[in-house]
């Protein structure tokens, strides 16, 4: 009997760890990045695979802290390989807008020197 007492207030505890993180990553204000968003999703995911190996051991608390850890790290990870990804198309994307205008621009130029010649 003492064991699933335990056992529900590790899980209270658990479920209370959950919602504060969530409250905290909700209140943070701004859109997140790539990064927070995996970060925050491996906690989470890895707080629930923790808990439900833990509590195959006797130990959900134990199991989602681990789980959770693990899970931010590597979420934070993933979400930073996305970050730098976006950030490399976002650089590329400019480069083309850059390169484009200038096109434009020398366009521009030619028209309005052959407007030029023929007026004379």
């Amino acid at each position: 009997m003492k064991g699933n007492s335990n056992q529900l207030r590790s899980s209270r505890w658990t479920i209370a760890l959950g919602f504060a993180a969530l409250t905290a990553i909700g209140c943070a204000g701004g859109p997140l990045t790539p990064r927070e968003k995996g970060a925050g999703i491996g906690a989470v995911g890895g707080a629930a695979a923790g808990g439900l190996i833990g509590a195959a051991a006797g130990r959900p608390g134990l199991g989602a802290a681990i789980g959770g850890g693990v899970g931010l790290g590597a979420g934070a990870l993933i979400g930073d390989y996305m970050q730098g990804q976006d950030e490399a198309q976002y650089q590329y994307n400019q480069q083309q807008i850059q390169q484009n205008q200038r096109v434009i621009e020398r366009n521009r130029n030619e028209v309005q020197t052959q407007r030029q010649r023929q007026e004379y």
